[in-house]
């Protein structure tokens, strides 16, 4: 238990020390500052704009921006549905696996399209190498793309002291899918090939012989890459169905500790990139430690209920030194399992390397938790939009209590930017709540719709439905696997709020951060409440666990808390 703790701390400092310079990384890169890069990437960035026609150096307003970020995430939506319901036919199919039924395609696009990689289907046997391919790793590349050019746009906006133009999408977006993600998923894919996972374009299932002398039949194909950038692009999912338990989409301890500093290594730098960007490095370290502080506690009281095990077995005189390890890799074990845990629901990862569904109620509640706050690290870029949200309800909140104008960052913070912002932080308790009640109240009522869905009742069953609608509403993608969630209703129902958990949250965070860029600037007075402060850290980590308490304590009750403590 020791080893495992003191492994963790190492590679959370990892974390930490690689983000500080991929931060200032990036901020010279959105900052358009010379750089290396320039000679690396320019070029292949001027051939992609000379041959679609666009002017990189065109500036936007932030309408023009939405405009242009919603306009080809709807083309690239009906391109998915095309190949994921015609890849039976369609070449890079070795396996023949069949193509997809209408609402299966639905939520898959859905689902990748928005970051969040929500699957309900098996990986290796429910996709071709083709739809692997272009669109699914096609997806994780432009989505978390989309994600960045949107967290750009707003640290322009809140650079700019008074201004309608905030630079350009396009040249935003190419940037983050060439200059970041590229890079980083380039290098993470080599490691994952030199310890042993699968990478090849053409060949099928394996014939494999066990130790124990039993044949399997085991997937190959383009593993290697997906799982990099599925990974460095906060996007989850997984290529093999078990996703990263399976041993080779994740084969040893060094791939584990890659994998996980993935998921977290470009949300940290994105913090410390706003610093460098905006020149406030004070701001950032604010931002980081809220986050930070509320990562740690979550992750701490996973960690020691997963340590604990379960009562009930302890009871039996069975013995859990390891701690609870149903449904976890022995070669992995409680402590890492339960880091990468708390790791991808901070983010919108998703990808797993233990079953969430056999956590102990606790652990799985904080994975819960974790999800309903949305704004610990969060997904590539619009983890900040997220936390953004909360930067502006606190600067309003504080405001009031020290009596003058709220404001941040010498703009003032106006009723018209409050009520987008209420919209957007009440939006994400709306999505979940109402889904899981009315699933709740089809499974309690008989309906023959939800006759299979559950194959654990009471409390463990509702967690599970609440679980797969706060997982698709935080754009997560893991789930409590218990939940036969292959059918039209939860194809359907969870693909509409992958949707809208999306689009709302970035639209709202981008249309604040503009109107606050035309504003004019206030010189700052005694009474204001700089938003570099530790106590303006503090305060926004008091406002998101109030907001989160009061909106999700009693589903929280019903649930997991509920099953805690019939232990």
């Amino acid at each position: 238990m020791l080893l495992e703790i003191v492994s963790i701390t190492l590679v959370f400092a990892a974390i930490v020390v690689l983000a500080w310079p991929l931060g200032k990384y990036i901020a010279a890169v959105y900052a358009g500052e010379r750089h290396w890069s320039d000679r690396v990437f320019g070029p292949l960035e001027r051939l992609s704009f000379r041959l679609s026609g666009i002017d990189p150096s065109r500036e936007m307003t932030w309408q023009e921006h939405l405009r242009t970020l919603l306009t080809i995430n709807v083309v690239w939506f009906f391109w998915s549905m095309f190949v994921l319901m015609n890849q039976g036919w369609l070449p890079w199919n070795p396996d023949g696996n069949p193509s997809m039924t209408p609402d299966l395609a639905f939520n898959t696009t859905a689902s990748f399209i928005v970051n969040c990689n929500l699957q309900h289907y098996s990986g290796e046997s429910g996709l071709s190498y083709f739809s692997q391919i272009f669109a699914i790793m096609f997806f994780q590349f432009v989505s978390a793309g989309t994600g960045m050019a949107a967290g750009a746009v707003v640290f322009n906006a809140m650079r700019q002291r008074t201004a309608a133009q905030l630079g350009n999408f396009y040249d935003y977006f190419l940037k983050s899918c060439t200059r970041i993600l590229l890079p980083v998923s380039f290098v993470a894919t080599l490691v994952l090939i030199a310890e042993g996972t699968p990478m090849n374009l053409f060949e099928g299932k394996d014939t494999v012989t066990t130790l124990q002398g039993d044949t399997v039949q085991v997937s190959r194909g383009p593993a290697a890459a997906m799982i990099a950038i599925k990974q460095a692009g906060t996007n989850g999912g997984g290529y093999f169905g078990v996703n990263s338990a399976h041993p080779l989409e994740n084969p040893t301890a060094l791939t584990n500790a890659v994998e996980n500093i993935l998921i977290l290594l470009i949300p940290i730098a994105f913090i410390f990139a706003l610093g460098f960007y905006l020149k406030n490095r004070r701001l950032a370290r604010v931002i980081f430690g809220a986050m930070t502080l509320g990562f740690l506690m979550i992750l701490a009281v996973t960690i020691w209920s997963e340590f604990q095990g379960n009562p009930n077995l302890n009871r039996m005189g069975i013995s859990q030194t390891e701690g609870s390890m149903e449904g976890k890799e022995v070669r992995l074990g409680a402590g890492f399992s339960a880091l990468w845990a708390i790791s991808t629901t901070a983010t919108s990862n998703g990808s797993v390397n233990a079953m969430h569904d056999s956590f102990t109620p606790l652990g799985g509640a904080m994975q819960l938790l974790d999800m309903m706050i949305n704004a610990l690290y969060g997904g590539v870029g619009v983890g900040f939009l997220n936390f953004y949200i909360f930067i502006i309800l606190s600067a309003f909140i504080g405001g009031l209590m020290v009596g003058r104008t709220p404001e941040l960052l010498g703009k003032k913070v106006e009723a018209r930017e409050m009520k987008i912002a209420m919209l957007v932080a009440l939006l994400h308790p709306f999505l979940i709540l109402v889904g899981t009640a009315i699933a709740a109240w089809l499974s309690a009522s008989g309906n023959p719709m939800a006759a299979n869905w559950l194959n654990n009742p009471g409390y463990h069953g509702f967690s599970e439905m609440l679980y797969e609608f706060t997982s698709a509403s935080a754009n997560n993608g893991s789930g409590f696997e218990g939940l036969a969630d292959n059918n039209p209703f939860w194809n359907i129902s969870t693909g509409i709020v992958l949707l809208l958990s999306r689009y709302l949250p970035i639209i709202g965070p981008v249309a604040i951060a503009g109107l606050m860029a035309a504003k004019k600037t206030i010189p700052e007075s005694a009474g204001t409440l700089r938003s570099d402060s530790a106590t303006f850290g503090i305060l926004i980590l008091t406002v998101i666990f109030i907001l989160a308490a009061l909106a999700f304590f009693p589903a929280l009750a019903l649930g997991p808390l509920a099953e805690h403590f019939s232990f």
